[in-house]
């Protein structure tokens, strides 16, 4: 082996570097890809969930809303947020919402409907304020919407 032979070993060639880059990134491209599914199957499951009725009692919901409310009141908050959801649990992908037409509260569905009758039935008679909103535009559609309890 001469000394040629040693050097020609420390260096590889452009072609298999490039090859090298290129398994780099198809495995970075496979990688997304996974991630992408592993998202998409996550956010099935959550409409899912979301879309079944929740089992909490009223007197819970009340518990829970309490806790939240006093937390965010000590903060000097005059509203808290208190939940939010992907816009396919509204019929419309929360168009009626984005829009504020009257009647938009059809097209909620599952655990968004469930609060928003919840509210109606304990916090609306305690003068509580409810408002349902889109809080993401990040496709440049209407995407998630918050829900916000107010009091001020």
């Amino acid at each position: 082996m001469t000394a040629t032979d040693d050097l020609s070993n420390l260096l590889p060639t452009a072609d298999q570097l490039k090859q090298k880059a290129a398994m780099a990134e198809a495995a970075k491209a496979d990688e997304a890809e996974r991630a992408r599914i592993a998202g998409e199957a996550e956010k099935r499951a959550l409409i899912e969930r979301l879309s079944k009725p929740s089992g909490v009692s009223d007197e819970e919901a009340l518990k829970r809303v309490a806790i939240i409310i006093q937390r965010a009141v000590s903060n000097g908050f005059t509203e808290v947020q208190v939940f939010r959801f992907p816009n396919t649990l509204c019929t419309d992908r929360g168009r009626a919402l984005n829009q504020a037409e009257a009647g938009w509260e059809e097209t909620l569905t599952g655990l968004p409907k469930e609060m928003l009758e919840f509210w109606r039935r304990e916090l609306q008679p305690r003068g509580y304020r409810i408002r349902y909103q889109i809080v993401d535009f990040s496709s440049g559609a209407p995407g998630d919407v918050g829900i916000f309890v107010e009091w001020s």
